[in-house]
């Protein structure tokens, strides 16, 4: 725009009473693994975040929506993720960065949303601690201990007295790790053993065998929905843990949608607590899976499409009431409290943590129709993140 278009602009602006940025589009740079190991979760939330302007439309309080995509795979390098963010924001001048399917991303980038003062939309990465590097990161997805928390409790409550944990030795997996010891030792149970593996590439048969030789009640396992997962799971049932009377419990990205399928049968009576199902019974979520196999009929909706569901849901509603400004500060004072109906059902943002209140599920693997699927019967609705507590 030239200067004179621009002082054009701002007199008109001052004449009408509208902003003179209010024409201009609102720029959405999204930092996400398309590539790589974990491209999925780039797919995902992309597929969330483009199916939302589908059904709802891409102008946001008047502002035309303009997606940035970057891909910082393999996601776990924030080196690569601070760069590509750095880039959106001095050579692409977006006004609002989103996405970050892992935690590095988000710890990697926090930094330059304070210092840039933009607001930062994580839609995945799942380390407690996420919202509390920035003060204007707002989180549409979930943590761990969130998750690993209820099914603690609902183990200790089911006959599980012992248990062995293996998970991700990362930021989301120590989470899990962490909550789910402290919840279940507290109602009485014991940890018999455990393991941290490499995030990428682990070799799960000592740790297979040892679970076997230590013979708990039970495994909870936190691994990044993928290849490892579907690793483990194939192990798990190979090497007789099961048949063994093992119970393998989790959160719910082990049998996660868009990996269900490859799992197969290994999946069959897996126990999980996580805020999302294809199979959750709402209208809501009926719309949307249906608006979603319309759009992807190749792909699954998951819980990562709807943390990118979600988090434009959160932009748009942001921005109606900022008459479209983006700036950090109205931005993030704006999202505190606000409330809606996902399709995981109801869900609202913490003022005090800017972090997601929601429903958790305590789920059971099923064949549904021939399908497997992720079927709720039990809930603890209204939950915060303990991680914070």
């Amino acid at each position: 725009m030239s200067l004179k278009k621009q002082l054009i602009g701002i007199t008109l602006a001052a004449v009408l009473g509208t902003p003179a940025w209010a024409a201009d589009p609102v720029k959405i740079g999204l930092v996400l693994p398309m590539s790589g190991p974990f491209a999925a979760y780039g797919k995902q939330i992309e597929h969330g975040v483009k199916l939302y302007l589908t059904v709802n439309g891409d102008t946001f309080a008047g502002r035309k929506v303009e997606l940035i995509v970057k891909d910082d795979s393999p996601g776990t390098s924030g080196d690569v993720s601070k760069r590509l963010a750095q880039e959106l924001i001095v050579k692409d001048k977006v006004d609002i960065l989103a996405g970050f399917g892992l935690t590095p991303s988000a710890f990697a980038v926090a930094p330059l949303a304070t210092e840039a003062k933009k607001p930062m939309i994580v839609m995945n990465a799942a380390t407690s601690s996420v919202t509390t590097k920035s003060p204007y990161i707002v989180r549409t997805s979930m943590t761990l201990p969130q998750n690993s928390a209820p099914i603690a409790t609902w183990a200790a409550k089911n006959n599980i007295k012992n248990v062995f944990t293996l998970v991700a030795d990362y930021g989301p997996g120590q989470d899990a790790e962490g909550q789910f010891k402290k919840t279940f030792t507290a109602a009485g149970g014991k940890i018999v053993g455990e393991v941290r593996a490499p995030v990428m590439n682990p070799d799960f048969a000592p740790y297979l065998q040892k679970i076997k030789d230590t013979k708990p009640d039970a495994v909870f396992i936190f691994l990044p929905p993928g290849a490892e997962t579907i690793a483990f799971m194939k192990g798990f049932t190979e090497r007789g843990l099961g048949q063994a009377g093992i119970k393998l419990i989790s959160t719910g990205d082990l049998p996660d949608e868009d990996i269900l399928d490859a799992i197969g049968d290994a999946a069959l009576g897996l126990v999980t607590a996580f805020h999302y199902s294809e199979a959750h019974n709402s209208p809501e979520n009926k719309a949307y899976t249906a608006a979603y196999y319309k759009a992807y009929p190749k792909d699954r909706p998951n819980f990562m499409s709807v943390g990118g569901y979600d988090g434009m849901h959160l932009i748009a509603e942001v921005l109606k009431k900022t008459n479209g400004n983006t700036d950090a500060e109205k931005f993030v004072e704006a999202a505190k409290g606000m409330k809606w109906v996902s399709p995981r059902g109801p869900i609202s943002i913490d003022p005090a943590t800017r972090d997601i209140v929601q429903t958790v599920y305590i789920r059971k693997t099923e064949r549904v129709a021939g399908k497997l699927q992720n079927v709720e019967f039990d809930q603890i609705p209204d939950f915060k993140d303990p991680g914070k507590q």
